[in-house]
């Protein structure tokens, strides 16, 4: 099934990975009123993994969800990381780029692994956590230099034999929905794309189709999206909280030119009376090929500013400035093309 036939009328759903503890250390209270206050507000689609919290995210985002039918909403999470009993030091893991992300999650120690058994008790185990019988969309997950370095190639071939040919059995058993690729890399996407089988879905892609970051994948992944019927998710719309006012770019401290780049678009936004969070959830959606943006929040009260920014009117002189400022690629859909 097409992304765009699941998630037609879900524009923005709910990033979970804040819920495993990203960052800071999440009371309980805190993060349920989190996940509540994004349900009140109308989300329908909660998007989470094992990865994020050795599992704290998934057994959390799967107590509450529970109080409600399973039919009212979309429900995605990830293969390649098992969550084992045996415990480590969180803080002293192997992220890549993410180092340090979880240091506050459970210890549980996690070990990635992409093959087809793997996949099977990775989808077995977060069914346990999520307290729920279904998946609706299952993620490949991190499959992509910023993990794994020059040896992402290595670990892209055992999830192609492995995990995309399990994803695709349980697809065409009506098990789960859909299937695709959770990366924050545009490469991974490209190849898979180029693969005669098997065929995924849709991706989501983190941080590559933001107001900071998009050149690349406007080259050739989200042409070749359109023309292939695969739905892009945008994940990290904020580029790691740094367009809303964070200080994180890339899940690490932002560099000066970032944060000058950042001030200059704000600079445009303050002249025209617009919300940057307004400016990047809209600029993200105007592609055609993106079916849904997905922003991590661990506090309820972002969650009315996203639900809010999504319907804030925007004036053409704002889109047209950025564009003439080189503030947004030249071939970047904006909503004004719509």
């Amino acid at each position: 099934m097409s992304l765009k036939d699941q998630l037609p009328k879900i524009p923005i759903g709910f990033g979970a990975a804040p819920l495993g503890n990203m960052f800071r250390n999440i009371p309980e209270k805190e993060a349920e009123a989190t996940v509540d206050a994004a349900w009140q507000q109308g989300t329908r689609y909660f998007d989470t993994a094992p990865f994020y919290g050795a599992g704290l995210s998934e057994l959390r985002l799967g107590a509450f969800l529970e109080k409600y039918p399973r039919k009212d909403y979309v429900l995605s999470t990830k293969v390649g990381r098992l969550i084992l009993d045996e415990t480590e030091d969180p803080a002293a893991r192997n992220l890549g780029e993410k180092g340090g992300l979880f240091e506050f999650g459970r210890p549980n120690k996690i070990v990635n692994d992409y093959s087809a058994d793997a996949t099977m008790r990775s989808v077995e185990d977060s069914l346990k956590r999520l307290r729920t019988d279904k998946l609706d969309i299952v993620w490949v997950h991190d499959i992509a230099q910023d993990f794994y370095g020059d040896e992402w190639l290595i670990h892209f071939e055992s999830a192609r034999t492995g995990a995309f040919r399990v994803l695709t059995r349980l697809r065409e058993q009506g098990v789960i929905k859909a299937w695709g690729l959770g990366v924050n890399r545009v490469e991974p996407c490209e190849l898979t794309l180029d693969l005669d089988e098997p065929k995924p879905d849709g991706f989501l892609l983190a941080g590559r189709y933001s107001l900071l970051d998009h050149d690349r994948a406007l080259q050739r992944l989200m042409p070749a999206a359109v023309k292939q019927n695969v739905g892009i998710v945008v994940g990290g719309p904020y580029s790691s909280g740094v367009l809303a006012g964070g200080t994180h770019f890339e899940y690490q401290p932002a560099s000066k030119e970032i944060l000058a780049k950042v001030e200059r678009i704000r600079a445009v936004a303050t002249h025209h009376r617009v919300s940057i969070k307004a400016a990047a959830l809209q600029f993200s959606l105007a592609n055609p090929a993106v079916v849904s943006v997905i922003p991590g929040a661990s506090r309820p009260e972002r969650l009315a500013e996203d639900h809010a920014a999504l319907l804030e009117e925007i004036p053409a002189a704002f889109w047209l400035e950025l564009r003439e400022k080189q503030l947004v690629s030249p071939l970047a859909p904006l909503p004004i093309d719509r």
